[in-house]
């Protein structure tokens, strides 16, 4: 029986790469006007949130537990600021690299590394409280991304989880293709 810390690496890296698949597939439903679009001044459009994201991923887990997860040449108020260089095409590689990176750092983990003690903008966190900080932070974020991209898509939006109506269909055999929701395409 494999032990909590190794249970918990596990899903922590099922969960991250289902979050990732579950924005990518959003994203995919977004026309690039979609894309760039915000309802109001006080709303980050997907773009914007993609560029948060990768700015965030690229800081905490660049060297990660070696050096404050807050690097000093991260600038996080020019990640809600829409560049004439952040194209869709630059934004999407960036997240992909930010993800990998994130992703390998986790993989990297041992169960000793979990009551690590590692530092964000200059407070400390054991290694499991920096993941499950990322871990929310992510979540808040791809909420977002999924709201926007369903209300651009309307009518055309494809269901990234159970269909409404089809929990019932799919509680009777979710371990078959036919059960499985309609999916955007996650890669």
């Amino acid at each position: 029986m494999p032990d909590f810390a190794s249970t918990y690496l596990t899903d922590v890296r099922l969960r991250l790469e289902k979050l990732r698949a579950t924005a990518e597939g959003a994203v995919a439903q977004c026309s690039d006007a979609s894309f760039t679009a915000s309802p109001d001044a006080e709303t980050n459009s997907i773009a914007l949130t993609i560029k948060h994201i990768a700015g965030n991923l690229n800081s905490r887990f660049s060297e990660f537990i070696v050096s404050d997860g807050e690097k000093p040449d991260r600038h996080r108020d020019d990640e809600f600021i829409l560049m004439p260089r952040d194209t869709r095409e630059a934004l999407m590689q960036r997240w992909s690299d930010a993800w990998d990176l994130m992703l390998r750092a986790v993989v990297a983990l041992t169960p000793g590394d979990l009551e690590r003690t590692l530092t964000i903008r200059g407070e400390q966190h054991t290694v499991v409280a920096a993941l499950n900080r990322n871990l929310v932070h992510l979540a808040y974020h791809i909420g977002q991304i999924v709201q926007l991209a369903k209300h651009y898509a309307g009518p055309g939006w494809r269901t990234l989880t159970i269909a409404r109506g089809a929990s019932e269909t799919y509680n009777a055999a979710p371990s078959t293709d036919a059960a499985k929701p309609t999916r955007g395409d996650a890669r």
